[in-house]
């Protein structure tokens, strides 16, 4: 009797037991032991405070349901993955790193033998597990879209003396559907600093966002992946104040905060080599990783070496390192009817605009796109035709001044971008021009505008955005129809300030053929504009490793020509649409603020 034929017309199903917040599934749910095999099921989504345990094999389980176990013990919420273990051999279990990967499936992965030899018949038997790619997760907890087909392959062997059945060969890392992943895994920040800091302030910090599983001590988690040092993607352009070397100690864990809210975070020797001033810095960085994962943090303490390094608390982290989107904007500026530089107090409703102090507010010039710097000191526009940009200060009785850049493009479609300034003062913009497409960077007070390297581009650029912490910008790249968001790692080469390249540009939102509109949204995140192939109009948050944060996207908007958000996250969303300018307050539906053009929030 084959496989397929074990048991008929018995159909196994999930069976869970839901007791204190626990579910445990059963190893052998979702695939029958008898008839065709179908696909491995999503376990559904759960409440977030549940956790989800698999029950270990049966005796006598047949290759099915050994199979079928193995699969849902990924799933489950067991620390160390030992009842996915379970249904290994001994020598696949010393071998097997769940740890090293994660594929991510549209669903459940398939699963089927890959030969027809009679399971009854032979010691050793073949399964290919099967689906379709949306993502992976590597080692280092960095998420990266996917797409393709998977097909890999477990091979089981039965036990000469007890006659259960094992799996014997099983492919590194772990799978699963995509509903099982929102569910068992969460995106956190982790917080490194910008490597080109002048050293005159206090270093600038970059998110660095990875995925953890979100019921296995995510804190603990985040402090070893923030110690291990940052991902492959961020680390040319970042330092950590961690040494070389540094660790947990070993058998650190869980780490949780006292009653008073001090979390002690316990290193190997190597941190001993750490003085004051960089322990500080380490202390820093921990705190804005745990701000949002663990609330309860109000202080770290660090030890090493037998004795306490150094202690933070949450204030004094905003004192050691500056985090640029935490700058709350004073005011949301757009263009009046008179193409004129106004503004509204940020977060109003106030529907009566002021024209800024200064040329771009009360001069002649007319202007078609703003961008005002994060010190909200000093503006840059692009005048109506698109052919020059404009810098000025926001200041009774400044001058205009000649432009500091032209385009030569024949149309306006094809000149100047809307500019976008970054925390050093620095004024990045494009140029689309079809026959020298340039991306520029207007240093502060360094004169002459630089032409950015930008190695792996395929396109021209459409919009610029670029971070507040001026190691990330996000760039809509047009091909042919398509328009695309990209975002890509700034680096400055050590000993020329003039250099600056913008490298590893990686899609942000692969599912999306038209990108009309973007702003950052946040530390890792932005909100987008477009619409996928054939279909409609769309507004949705996504975060810079491509993946779709759990939270609700914005309320519908139609005929959205522009959108910005501010860094802080506490102002609400701002767009231009056929309405004029409009606001999303939070919880609310989309309120018009007044007729206008071009909105921005500094940056």
């Amino acid at each position: 009797m084959g496989v397929g034929e074990r048991g008929r017309g018995v159909s196994v199903r999930t069976v869970a037991y839901a007791a204190g917040g626990v579910v445990l599934l059963a190893g052998c749910a979702s695939m029958p032991d008898s008839g065709d095999l179908r696909g491995v099921e999503s376990t559904p989504r759960q409440d977030a405070q549940v956790r989800v345990f698999a029950m270990p094999p049966s005796e006598d389980a047949n290759p099915t349901q050994i199979v079928q176990g193995f699969l849902e013990a990924l799933t489950s919420d067991d620390p160390d993955y030992k009842t996915a273990r379970q249904y290994l051999t001994p020598e696949a279990a010393k071998t097997w790193q769940p740890e090293l990967s994660t594929t991510v499936l549209a669903d459940g992965p398939g699963a089927g033998p890959a030969d027809s030899t009679d399971a009854e018949d032979a010691d050793t038997l073949s399964y290919t597990l099967t689906g379709t790619r949306v993502a992976t997760v590597d080692a280092q907890q960095s998420y990266s879209p996917t797409d393709g087909p998977y097909n890999k392959t477990v091979r089981l062997a039965k036990d000469a003396k007890t006659e259960q059945w094992r799996i014997d060969a099983v492919p590194q890392g772990v799978v699963m559907g995509k509903s099982d992943f929102q569910r068992n895994y969460m995106s956190v920040n982790k917080y490194y600093f910008a490597s080109n800091d002048s050293g005159d302030a206090p270093p600038m910090t970059v998110a660095d966002p990875v995925y953890v599983r979100s019921h296995v001590d995510p804190t603990t988690q985040m402090v070893r992946s923030l110690v291990s040092g940052p991902t492959t993607w961020l680390d040319p352009a970042v330092r950590t104040a961690f040494p070389r070397g540094t660790a947990l100690r070993k058998g650190a864990g869980p780490l949780t905060p006292d009653d008073r809210g001090r979390l002690t975070v316990p290193l190997n020797d190597k941190a001993a080599e750490a003085g004051t001033g960089r322990c500080e810095e380490m202390a820093a960085q921990l705190l804005f990783t745990l701000r949002t994962l663990s609330p309860a943090v109000e202080e770290v303490e660090l030890r090493a070496g037998g004795g306490q390094l150094c202690s933070l608390a949450r204030e004094g982290a905003e004192i050691v390192a500056t985090r640029g989107a935490l700058h709350e904007p004073g005011f949301l500026y757009f263009l009046d009817d008179e193409q004129k530089l106004v503004r509204i107090t940020s977060g109003t409703d106030d529907g009566d605009p002021d024209p800024v102090p200064g040329a771009l507010g009360d001069g002649e010039q007319a202007l078609r796109s703003v961008a005002v710097a994060r010190d909200e000191r000093t503006a840059a526009g692009v005048g109506i035709d698109g052919r020059s940009l404009f810098v000025a200060p926001l200041s009774a009785g400044s001058s205009l001044g000649e432009p500091v850049l032209r385009s030569t493009g024949k149309t306006e479609e094809d000149r100047l971008t809307t500019p976008s300034w970054d925390a050093r003062g620095g004024l990045w913009v494009a140029d689309r021009n079809p026959t020298a497409p340039r991306l520029y960077l207007l240093e502060q007070d360094a004169g002459e505008p630089v032409q950015v390297r930008t190695p792996g581009l395929d396109g021209r650029v459409r919009a610029v955005r670029v971070a507040a912490d001026g190691v990330r910008i996000a760039l809509v790249v047009e091909k042919g129809d398509q328009r695309s968001l990209f975002v890509g790692r700034i680096e400055r080469e050590a000993g020329e300030q003039q250099a600056v390249t913008v490298r590893d540009l990686r899609s942000a939102t692969p599912e999306l053929e038209q990108v009309t509109a973007m702003s950052w949204a946040g530390d890792s995140r932005l909100v987008v504009v477009g619409r996928e192939e054939g279909g409609v109009e769309q507004m949705k948050y996504v975060e810079v490793d491509g993946s779709t944060p759990d939270v609700p996207p914005p309320a519908a908007l139609t005929g959205v020509k522009a959108v910005t958000a501010p860094g802080d996250e506490q102002a609400p969303l701002v767009a231009h649409s056929v309405d004029g300018i409009v606001r999303l307050p939070s919880g609310a539906q989309w309120q018009k603020v007044t007729e206008g053009t071009a909105p921005v929030y500094p940056g």
